[in-house]
């Protein structure tokens, strides 16, 4: 269920999920309309969202035509829908102006309020804090996240979870509800009310499910490591759910704590943006291929993390300009990618393929859980096709140390060998599991004939699974069978990193 979910929510980008995730949402409020279950007339909430998008739009064209950077229309068209949702939908010339005014500022602080060309702020937060603090031309009033409905609610709650579940930000969304929810119910209980009253505002009448979905999860402004994102999600939980006011200047909002969250995550973060210049590429199987980037500035990570490129490029295709790919490399050397390339790729990969030597790409964000664990504990790495590229940047990072390092090799063709040579140079002990038997398999290690790894498979061919720390990397159903399969073995510690819509 798991690994069918995994290709079809990775069957498209995650700017269009999140876009098609908010469409929907508008729909069901346009309909809420109509049956007299959302306040706004259908045609405000027509009319605002052409404001919004076209605002959006064009401020972030013409901020980028006066930067010289290529614009991202589907971040602009996400940014326009959430200001939807949190600014009250209106037909009043003013209003629709103050509309404006918000998806002009969200498109502007992408880019003005950023630190070395490190986004810092969500920009549909961010605007909507700036408006709700300029009294009494705008006022604060008109920032309501009128989204806040039962009858919105399951629309929201299923567009927040396949959010949530494509970044594998499931965990930090529930601890946000969760905790927004118990804040919420502590705070109606504080002031003379009932417990389980606030906890049904908070659900049922204010927008903490929508929060966490598509707020909250935003990947450029979250922490790198998941301890981080859980800990800012309930610091954020905790905002979200007090009622204050700062020298009467603003007061208490969703706003404000997603962007003091914002703040949080910045200081765990690359905390400048990320500028790369091709070196070259080197072809590692019949279908892959290496790709070798020089950043600018020194790039902090763990080996193991990986890296979201970003790749303008013509006649994108439904799956968009950026892409996230493990780090094949150590740190502290030049940031490297393995990358498979089917026999159609998308137009991403053919842009990175037309790619000369001396070309400059951004990165937006370095991340990831999938590292090792700082004690001295022995490991088992599982890892099917292209999935080998994370252990490369380990396995490198560990050479020289004397750990103790299982790796199965799943492959479909005994062509498909990558890094086989670095591989070699590391020690591990390596099984190599194929159909055919690789004609030039390094000397010491194991060959399974299988055309695919199972439980069994794997536990006998590393017999002391049990008392290592497990590595699974590859495609969702591969990852997905082994984890229950060492699960049910008895192994204790498991991490997994799977490759979507590759």
């Amino acid at each position: 269920m798991i690994a069918r979910l995994d290709r079809i929510l990775g069957s498209v980008t995650m700017y269009l999920l999140v876009i098609i995730a908010l469409a929907i949402l508008g729909v069901a409020a346009l309909v809420g309309s109509l049956i007299g279950q959302v306040a706004y007339p259908v045609p405000d909430i027509l009319l605002s969202a052409a404001v919004l998008l076209i605002a959006t739009l064009g401020a972030n064209r013409l901020i980028g035509l006066a930067l010289r950077l290529t614009p991202q229309t589907a971040s602009s068209v996400i940014t326009a829908l959430l200001l939807l949702f949190i600014f009250a939908p209106t037909h009043d010339p003013a209003g629709l102006g103050t509309l404006a005014i918000a998806g002009v500022l969200a498109s502007a602080t992408k880019y003005l309020l950023a630190v070395r060309g490190r986004h810092v702020f969500n920009p549909a937060a961010a605007a909507a804090f700036i408006v709700g603090v300029i009294p009494p031309l705008l006022g604060s009033t008109f920032v309501t996240w009128w989204v806040g409905t039962a009858f919105l609610l399951p629309f929201a709650a299923l567009g927040a979870l396949a959010v949530l579940f494509r970044t594998r930000k499931l965990w930090v969304g529930l601890t946000f509800v969760v905790v927004a929810t118990l804040g919420w119910g502590l705070s109606y209980a504080t002031h003379g009310g009932g417990f389980a009253d606030g906890m049904s505002f908070a659900l049922l009448q204010y927008p903490t499910v929508f929060f966490a979905g598509f707020m909250l999860s935003e990947p450029l402004t979250l922490p790198p490591r998941r301890w981080q994102q859980l800990t800012e999600a309930a610091l954020v939980a905790v905002l979200f759910s007090l009622s204050f006011s700062v020298a009467g200047l603003f007061s208490s909002s969703p706003q404000l704590a997603l962007v003091v969250g914002n703040l949080f995550a910045f200081f765990f973060g690359q905390r400048r943006g990320i500028r790369l210049t091709f070196v070259g590429r080197t072809q590692l199987t019949p279908t892959s291929w290496e790709f070798e980037f020089a950043p600018r500035h020194p790039v902090r990570f763990a080996p193991g993390q990986y890296m979201e490129l970003t790749l303008p490029h013509s006649r994108t295709d439904a799956r968009g300009w950026r892409r996230v790919f493990s780090i094949a490399a150590a740190p502290g050397a030049n940031v490297r990618f393995g990358i498979r390339l089917p026999q159609s790729p998308s137009t991403f990969k053919k842009a990175l393929l037309e790619l000369q030597p001396g070309a400059r790409i951004s990165a937006t964000s370095v991340g990831g859980d999938f590292v090792l664990p700082r004690d001295d504990s022995p490991l088992l790495l599982v890892a099917g096709g292209i999935g080998i590229t994370p252990y490369v940047s380990q396995l490198q990072a560990l050479a020289g140390t004397g750990r103790d390092v299982a790796l199965v090799y799943v492959i479909s063709t005994p062509d498909d060998l990558a890094y086989a040579r670095l591989l070699a140079t590391t020690g591990c002990a390596v099984t190599v599991v194929s159909a055919e038997k690789p004609t030039k398999l390094p000397k010491g290690w194991v060959w399974v004939p299988s055309p695919r790894l199972d439980g069994e498979q794997l536990m006998a061919a590393v017999p002391d699974a049990r008392e290592r720390h497990a590595y699974l990397s590859g495609s969702p159903a591969m990852v997905g069978s082994l984890r229950r399969a060492l699960r049910r073995a008895g192994v204790r510690y498991v991490h997994t990193d799977v490759f979507v819509g590759y």
